[in-house]
């Protein structure tokens, strides 16, 4: 009887290990015909694969193949295993498959959309019901005992919340958590934080004194304090992993319609020389290290080439890459073989005012020799650095605009003069004559011998003898009146660089002597007579500076300085001058003529010589006093008009 009832026994096990291989191998097969239907309008399932993983998440896995093969794949959150593998020319149709088979995947079809989920075996359901876990709660010390083996966290932390009303919340990312353990009359906030510390995860106490439970970041983990906290028996830290450690990433290798590999990275925190090292290997492409590359780098590329995710990677280090005859040779900037030449020769600017611009922080490691001849410059050093420099070059290199200036400068002189008087005297030599009505006025001298026949003639033929001057004696009348109307123009051009001055000077100079009188010697001594002659300059001086705007408006820097001679002096007398400046910022549109401004100079002068008191005795005066009376103004004028030559 006992044999009867173990071959019963014996034969239900085969029958349910029979079926659940069969099982099996009928759901690989059911996923095998889904697939292949699917496949016939979704042609990233016949795309070939070329990808490589160490020790990766295979959610992070499986997302990376629907990224790089546009497939839509809805992922549940509690796949929390670990690939290694290596696919090379294999259809993404046959990975699928094998990851269902080697992983206990399970897939669901709603039209193009793939839901990935673990697959649970209907055999092994317990027909017993849930499994009750032991959590033991003292309601008069608050306290409890728990034997934890692999049990569900949200099933504990619930267990908790009911017995103690402690709220525990628990994040998504720990929803498929299992935990072990054991506590004994602990309270709820020192029996979460153990278990926190024997199965890594991390307590948060919110301000409502609940708790939230929540991962560990690839850079934290957990320790437990030495000293009594009462807040507190765990501390979380941030900590620099070990870069010969195994780190997640993904790598995938594909083509495109040209032919050309396109590399998909989803890398974090992965050492360069491994990435460099994965991605030349599962290209196929050659390449050669010069030194050894340090740092980490952190990556998410879609469908790049080699070139442009090797500079990616690079960019911001110490190293750069060259390639020579399809090798990459990757290392220091300043190694040999990585250095490069170029010329870049200007279009509009000169190479004397472009090459100070560029920055420091650009010409450092790079030698700039300049060449006048070609206006050029040859650049030494670094490929990515000789391109940055070309970049900021092109950039400058634009057409400077000429401004032409035109100005006109205007004096106008407008001056009066009245000289009159008698004067009378004896001399032995005196020129006698002149002028007495028309020419430039009256300025007549009457010598003895006319004053005397004056006199004969008003003696009424000797009735009167009035008498007779002596043969020395002179008398000379004035009466001169000068108007001057004078109109000076100049209109010098000047053309400058947009932000150059354009200087103008024209100027006459005049020269006054001065005499020295030395004696040299005691006991003969000689007379030495100096002469030195004096300069004196008087100029017109024009200093203008134009800026273009993008408007077309025209801002000028103006400094203009006039001096002239006003009239004409003895060799021994410095000759008189006056002047007149401007100088101001304007801004004008182009072609504009402005008035820049207008120097008024009125001068009033009177003078008079005579003989005292008789001088200023009205009528009585005009014959023994002469008088000089001056009247002038002048008006000086700037007109200005720029005009903008591209």
């Amino acid at each position: 009887m006992r044999k009867t009832y173990l071959r019963l026994i014996l034969g239900l096990l085969s029958l349910l290990v029979i079926g659940s291989v069969y099982s099996q191998k009928d759901r690989i097969v059911e996923i095998e015909q889904h697939l292949k239907t699917l496949s016939e309008n979704v042609a990233g399932l016949n795309q070939k694969v070329e990808v490589s993983i160490s020790n990766g998440a295979l959610h992070e896995f499986l997302k990376g193949l629907a990224v790089a093969h546009n497939l839509n794949f809805n992922i549940a959150p509690d796949i929390n295993k670990r690939i290694t593998a290596f696919f090379s020319n294999e259809r993404m149709e046959t990975v699928l498959v094998y990851l269902a088979r080697q992983y206990d995947l399970d897939y669901s079809f709603t039209g193009n959309i793939i839901s990935i989920s673990n697959y649970i075996d209907p055999n092994s359901i317990s027909r017993s019901g849930p499994k009750e876990i032991s959590i033991l709660f003292t309601p008069g010390t608050q306290t409890f005992t728990m034997d934890l083996k692999d049990d569900s966290l949200v099933t504990v932390a619930k267990k908790i919340t009911q017995y103690s009303g402690r709220n525990i919340m628990v994040l998504p990312e720990l929803y498929p958590k299992r935990i072990s353990g054991y506590v004994q009359d602990m309270t709820a906030q020192n029996a979460i934080e153990k278990l926190a510390i024997a199965n890594l995860f991390k307590v948060t106490k919110t301000n409502d004194n609940s708790f939230l439970l929540e991962a560990l970041k690839p850079d934290e983990e957990i320790v437990a304090k030495s000293m009594i906290d009462p807040n507190s028996d765990f501390a979380i830290r941030k900590v620099n992993r070990n870069s010969g450690q195994s780190s997640s990433g993904t790598y995938n290798i594909s083509l495109d319609s040209a032919g050309k590999k396109q590399i998909t990275l989803n890398i974090v925190n992965l050492p360069i020389k491994d990435v460099i090292k994965n991605i030349a290997e599962q290209a196929s492409i050659n390449y050669f290290v010069y030194s050894d590359l340090l740092g980490n780098a952190t990556a998410t590329v879609y469908k790049l080439e080699f070139d442009k995710v090797l500079n990616y990677i690079l960019q911001g280090t110490k190293y750069t890459f060259n390639v020579n005859n399809g090798v990459y040779m990757i290392g220091d900037r300043k190694d040999e073989g990585l250095r490069a030449h170029k010329l870049i020769q200007l279009k509009y600017r000169s190479v004397d005012s472009l090459l100070p611009a560029i920055p420091q922080e650009l010409r450092q490691n790079v030698e700039i020799q300049e060449f006048k001849e070609l206006n050029s410059f040859l650049l030494s050093g670094s490929q990515p650095q000789i391109k940055e420099i070309e970049n900021f070059v092109t950039e400058l290199d634009k057409t400077v605009p000429m401004v032409l200036i035109e100005v006109i400068l205007m004096d106008v002189k407008k001056s009066k003069s009245i000289q009159t008087g008698i004067t009378m005297g004896i001399s032995d030599s005196v020129k006698t004559g002149g002028t007495l009505l028309g020419g430039p006025g009256t300025d007549f001298t009457f010598g003895s011998n006319d004053i005397n026949r004056f006199i004969d003639q008003i003696g009424l033929n000797n009735v009167f003898n009035i008498g007779r001057v002596t043969p020395n004696f002179y008398v000379s009348l004035k009466a001169l009146e000068n108007n001057s109307n004078v109109e000076l123009r100049q209109t010098p051009k000047l053309s400058a660089l947009n932000g150059h001055t354009a200087n103008l000077s024209i100027g006459s100079t005049r020269y006054y002597s001065v005499r020295t009188q030395n004696v040299i010697g005691s006991l003969t001594p000689q007379t030495v007579v100096t002469e030195q002659y004096i300069p004196v300059e008087a100029s017109l001086a024009i200093d203008i500076e134009p800026f273009v705007s993008g408007d077309q408006q025209i801002t000028l820097n103006i400094n203009i300085d006039i001096s002239d001679f006003l009239f004409n002096t003895p060799i021994n007398v410095p000759p008189p001058s006056a002047s007149s400046k401007f100088r101001s910022i304007i801004r004008v549109k182009n072609e504009e003529m402005i008035v820049l401004g207008g120097i008024e100079r009125t001068e009033k002068s009177e003078e008079g010589s005579g003989t005292p008191f008789l001088s200023r005795i009205p009528l009585i005066k005009w014959l023994f006093s002469s008088r000089t009376k001056v009247d002038s103004k002048t008006v000086s004028v700037v007109f200005i008009k720029p005009t903008i030559i591209n």
